[in-house]
């Protein structure tokens, strides 16, 4: 922790008073991801195609998607280093909480690695077996959770947006509820991420708007000015989220239309446990409802189609997820892009009017 040594040169350099303040780790780590992504990303993507490590296509899939087949994958590694070095310079990692989201993000990414290479290697789109993907996503978040609850007093209460007085604490069933939030979030971004750049910027503007919460959470006095669970050392969260956040500009660089690059699961589970995670971290686990409502949607569409299909025999889309709806109803697949991004971005502003109306 570098800031640490800096902060303690304060005395005979005052300048270096500012590593105190978890703002100015915040940005420093966003500009230290965001510039380490950008410089990596050339050298990142021409490995993969070296390595030929190129996406599958499902063969049920949109046609248009053909032209896609071999664009390099597992750009979610890209991501997830881009946030290491910042990880050890500018934030905390003996923090619980840091610890904790720094576990579940890879481990669920290192899941999502085995699913990648097995796709890539095989050469086909099944990877891991879905149970077994899941039983591992439980087994991290669940472990995860219960330590943190028995060791540093993790909160285990729930209460909901708009409305102050309804909390419900659930002691040890908070496990079961915690690692349902987060692994449910990793599955629904997994499933958003379809067309180029889809994915990213809902993670992106949720992360954003959850790094905010966690330094509202973690600040004591604004915390009780606005009536809301205060998590000790909850902001340190916050420029953890912004080297993510800075970690994901870069990845759009090269994964925006036509992509040069695709996050692959690797990326699109892990960042989704990042952010299921800073959810349930700063006790906006009902709220990530609203938040990630680009991703509860795009969920929710596979599992109506699922189910009317086993039901009925018909189908209630044109194809899920609901992006494919669009694609195969004429829309362009920019514009279904920028318009997911607008939602995504409406709903972040509403999430946030939520700390002054509960």
């Amino acid at each position: 922790m570098i800031y640490q040594w800096l902060y303690s040169l304060a005395d005979q350099y005052s300048v270096m008073n500012v590593f105190r303040y978890i703002t100015v780790r915040t940005f420093i780590s966003f500009f230290t991801g965001f510039f380490l992504c950008l410089i990596w990303g050339p050298h990142f993507i021409n490995s993969l195609r070296q390595k030929h490590f190129g996406q599958s296509i499902r063969d049920d899939g949109p046609q248009t998607h053909k032209k896609k087949a071999g664009t390099p994958t597992m750009g979610g590694w890209l991501i997830l280093l881009s946030t290491l070095v910042p990880l050890v310079l500018w934030i905390d990692i003996k923090n619980p909480l840091v610890i904790g989201t720094v576990l579940i993000t890879w481990g669920f990414g290192l899941i999502g690695y085995g699913d990648d290479y097995l796709k890539v290697s095989k050469k086909n789109t099944k990877g891991l077996s879905g149970k077994i993907r899941l039983l591992g996503e439980f087994l991290i978040s669940g472990a995860v959770i219960l330590f943190l609850i028995q060791n540093y007093n993790l909160n285990t209460t729930i209460s909901f947006p708009f409305v102050k007085s309804l909390i419900f604490d659930l002691g040890y069933w908070y496990v079961v509820f915690g690692a349902l939030v987060i692994v449910g979030t990793a599955n629904a971004v997994n499933l958003t991420d379809g067309l180029d750049g889809l994915a990213i910027v809902p993670v992106i503007v949720s992360a954003s708007t959850l790094a905010l919460f966690a330094y509202i959470v973690g600040h004591a006095s604004i915390a009780n000015y606005l009536q809301i669970t205060h998590i000790a050392g909850a902001g340190e969260l916050a420029p953890l989220a912004a080297a993510m956040v800075a970690g994901g500009l870069g990845f759009l660089w090269f994964n925006t239309f036509p992509a040069q690059v695709f996050m692959g699961d690797v990326g699109s589970l892990s960042l989704g446990g990042f952010i299921g995670t800073m959810a349930v971290f700063t006790k906006n686990e009902i709220l990530m409802v609203v938040l990630g409502g680009v991703f509860v949607v795009e969920a929710l569409s596979v599992i109506a189609q699922v189910t009317s299909f086993k039901l009925t025999g018909k189908r209630v889309l044109k194809m899920a997820p609901l992006h494919h709806h669009f694609e195969l109803g004429g829309m362009t697949e920019t514009k279904i892009i920028v318009r997911f991004w607008i939602i995504s971005i409406l709903l972040a502003v509403l999430s946030l009017a939520t700390l002054k109306l509960r």
